[in-house]
């Protein structure tokens, strides 16, 4: 029955990995959304010596360990493909070297069936085992190195084989305890007889701490010690005092080693350095993040932009490419592994075996709960391995070592299991070790389904900026559709060209290394086709290609004819110019100056930022202004010859809009200090040339769907009458020129260092076309200059006598 389970298992497990090979090796075509593309083939390679040594260590343990655990081995072996297909996807000189280690290992564990089944040896020879290790680990000090050629000397070897003595001693502890709890029927938690592995323990633990600087490693023994004294006391002061020594060791830690300092920091505020010393976390969590729930698909993510994604970040990688679906199922898959080794341990037939068990379950889970941790930031990052799943020989020589241990355990007959005092303890364990998991696995759906919305929009994620390389960006064109900013290329080299670059204050621009702003920001959605295409659409490309699908073209209410008239006119000076329509309150100019050109930013884009004359700023709704005398044609039409008190100065300008943003689909600057921005002021002014009405502020009008054509975009507000029709057609003729078919009036402020010019003007009252409202802000004292600009652009727009 047990060697039918397991080869049932070990099939399925095969089937899941033939599934994963075939579309990896699709996944090209898939990203290209084309069959002429380079498929990848190499990681057949890893998956046919899979099939090869896992079917050869399933014959080896049918025949010579008939009655061991059937499910241990196929979840070991589906972890172990599953990491090692991943390692070829991320790397292919990896994926050799881990193929390699993973023959060697099974090899080793075939040769220990048949040759080491009976383990009293480790019982008997336990000082010889653990002096042994200590003393490999010890050369590190002298000897060691680190295949990076950078950080802590963990590793012995050159000539690009190296092996990490740490690894194997975690398994040589656990050995060391068994025998030596074993030898002892009974004793006193604070009696001579645990003073020596203390001693040990705590010896080990703080030289790694010290000297190597090795959290992970460090924290690992102190769990196997503790897990191990704990099941053989059954006190829960051994919990409460491993716990205190570890808090006091991250303490001291902090003060006294940088790199635990370095991690603590960037476990407790990863934001606040996101480029610097917190890059991999932060990576990390976007990584998660950018699989959501089903993941990008496999081959189809950016798994690769985590540093050290085949070993530290493996599961942040499978995350991103299979989502919180995926990494549930692996975490499952380590669960079973950690249940049945508690089972196998509570069957054992002596107690030297299950504490033997025991320990190896302490050790494969705390290990595990680490790393995992550490990615979704849960716990600080401690540089261990995943065990099975992450590269590393030592590391999968020794998890291997471990699963021999546990087949060697289980395999009993019908032998009585030893006399258990208390199975509370081994109860307690069960139940940490499963919190820790659900902790990890709620952990990763915080960061990949509540999170994800927000963490990919943040400019750091790179991910956003390969996956417009592969589709289509919308079009963002003017009101008679003539194109603004749009994608040339194909698939794969997609790029964002902008062909009217002095509307860049305005429309922005998204570039991988800036990120986004203007429209480009605001409107992504739709560009990026997540809003106004059918949610089956987006469904259907999510799933298959790991992508939204085409974007959507978005149609403005600029008007590019005059949008070049007010530019030429704006041209060398500082401010801003919006021309809008008083009753729609659609923008048909919108000019901010000094510009700049999208189309450069990747080369200009330091220099730019830290221009003192903010070309990136859109002075038209990011620009603050102190209103000065530019209102006065608007209080006199409210209160007539009357003077104002202050408060009812504050009730009007609320009743304008004037107090806060305005409701418009761009990015804004919220008034303050008595300073508005120049849409704030055409809106307000918007009264004076259509009935006392202000209108909502438009510059979006309509976005081109895929099923109803073009789609009308409303506004985000409603029209507010803020005086009567006659008062604000009596303003308005008021401030008629001579000459002149419009209004207008000159204000101007200066407060500390800011100077302005106002210009206001619109259409007359009895004006039978569209009604217009002009505003224009010269950031210098200079009301001649800012009547001529309005008087050209009022003329260009058809005002003229």
């Amino acid at each position: 029955m047990h060697d039918l389970t397991q080869s049932r298992l070990l099939r399925w497990s095969a089937f899941f990995l033939l599934i994963q090979s075939i579309i990896l090796t699709l996944s090209p075509a898939v990203r290209e959304r084309t069959w002429d593309v380079d498929y990848k083939i190499s990681h057949w390679l890893g998956f046919l010596a899979w099939v090869f040594l896992t079917n050869l260590l399933h014959r080896v343990t049918t025949k010579y360990i008939p009655e061991r655990d059937p499910y241990i081995l196929p979840a070991a072996a589906l972890l172990t493909g599953w990491g090692l297909l991943t390692i070829w996807r991320l790397d292919e000189s990896f994926g050799i070297r881990q193929t390699v280690w993973l023959a060697i290992s099974t090899l080793a564990v075939i040769l220990a069936i048949i040759f080491l089944k009976e383990l009293n040896f480790l019982r008997s020879y336990k000082y010889v085992f653990l002096g042994g290790g200590m003393l490999i680990t010890a050369l590190t000090l002298i000897f060691g190195t680190n295949p990076l050629g950078y950080g802590p000397r963990l590793w012995l070897g050159c000539c690009g084989v190296y092996f990490q003595p740490s690894e194997p001693l975690k398994l040589l502890l656990v050995i060391y305890l068994a025998a030596y709890l074993a030898d002892r029927v009974s004793f006193q938690l604070f009696s001579f007889p645990l003073l020596v592995p203390t001693l040990v323990v705590t010896g080990l633990a703080l030289t790694l701490l010290l000297v190597q600087r090795d959290l992970g490693t460090a924290s690992i023994f102190v769990f196997i010690f503790t897990t191990l004294i704990f099941l053989a006391t059954g006190k829960r002061r051994v919990l409460i005092s491993a716990s205190t020594f570890l808090a006091l060791a991250l303490f001291l830690g902090y003060f006294f080693i940088d790199i635990i300092r370095i991690r603590i920091v960037g476990w407790l505020n990863p934001w606040s350095d996101p480029s610097g010393n917190s890059y991999q976390i932060i990576q990390s969590i976007l990584a998660v993040a950018n699989g959501g729930t089903i993941g990008r698909g496999l081959g189809i993510g950016s798994p690769s932009l985590v540093p050290v994604a085949i070993s530290d970040f493996i599961y942040a990688a499978i995350a991103e490419e299979t989502g919180l679906i995926g990494t549930v199922s692996l975490l499952a898959l380590i669960w079973l592994i950690l249940a049945r080794g508690l089972i196998i341990a509570l069957r054992a037939t002596d107690r030297f075996r299950r504490y033997l068990a025991a320990g190896v379950v302490a050790y494969l889970g705390i290990q595990s709960l680490l790393i995992i941790g550490g990615n979704v930031r849960l716990l600080p990052l401690t540089g261990v391995t995943l065990p099975f799943v992450s590269y590393g020989g030592s590391s999968l020589l020794t998890s291997f070592a471990a699963l021999f241990l546990l087949l060697i355990i289980s395999n009993v007959e019908d032998s009585e299991p030893a006399i258990l005092q208390e199975q509370k303890p081994y109860s307690i364990l069960a139940g940490i070790l499963a919190l820790g998991m659900a902790a990890v696995a709620f952990s990763t759906a915080w960061w990949s389904v509540i999170r994800a919305p927000d963490l990919l929009l943040r400019t750091d994620n790179p991910r956003r900026a390969i996956a417009d390389r592969y589709v289509q960006r919308g079009e963002l064109l003017d009101r008679n559709n003539q194109p603004i900013n749009v994608t040339e290329g194909q698939s794969g080299s997609y790029q964002r060209i902008y062909l009217y670059p002095s509307l860049a204050p305005v429309t922005g621009y998204t570039q991988p290394v800036y990120g986004q702003a203007g429209l480009e920001a605001s409107l992504d959605n739709y560009l990026r086709g997540l809003q106004g295409n059918p949610s089956s659409l987006i469904l259907w490309n999510e799933m298959i290609y790991g992508t939204p699908p085409a974007g959507l073209d978005v149609r403005l209410s600029v008007d590019l004819g005059l949008q070049a008239k007010a530019d030429q006119l704006l041209e060398g000076n500082s401010g801003a110019i919006i021309l809008m329509n008083a009753e729609t309150g659609e923008i048909l100019v919108m000019a901010s100056h000094p510009t700049y050109d999208p189309n450069n930013l990747e080369a200009e884009g330091e220099t730019l930022s830290q221009d003192e004359s903010a070309p990136l700023l859109n002075r038209a709704t990011q620009g603050l202004y102190p209103i000065g005398s530019a209102l006065l044609p608007l209080i006199q039409a409210e209160f007539g010859a009357q003077k104002p008190s202050e408060a009812e100065l504050q009730r009007l300008y609320e009743k304008l809009g004037l107090l806060q943003s305005p409701a418009i689909n761009m990015p804004l600057t919220a008034p303050q200090d008595m300073k508005v921005s120049p849409l704030q002021m055409s809106i307000a002014a918007a009264a004076l040339s259509y009935k006392g009405i202000i209108p909502s502020p438009r510059i979006a009008t309509a976005v081109n769907t895929p099923e109803q054509g073009w789609v009308v975009l409303p506004a985000l507000g409603q029209p507010v009458e803020v005086m009567q029709e006659s008062a604000a057609k009596e303003a308005a003729s008021s401030l008629m020129k001579t000459g002149k078919p419009y209004w207008s009036h000159t204000g101007q402020a200066s407060v500390d260092d800011t100077r302005v010019t106002w210009l206001l003007a619109g259409t007359p009252p009895d004006w039978r076309g569209t009604p217009l409202v002009l505003i224009v802000a010269l950031e210098d004292l200079d009301t001649a200059l800012a009547e001529s600009i309005g008087e050209n652009l009022l003329n260009a727009a058809g005002l003229s006598q």
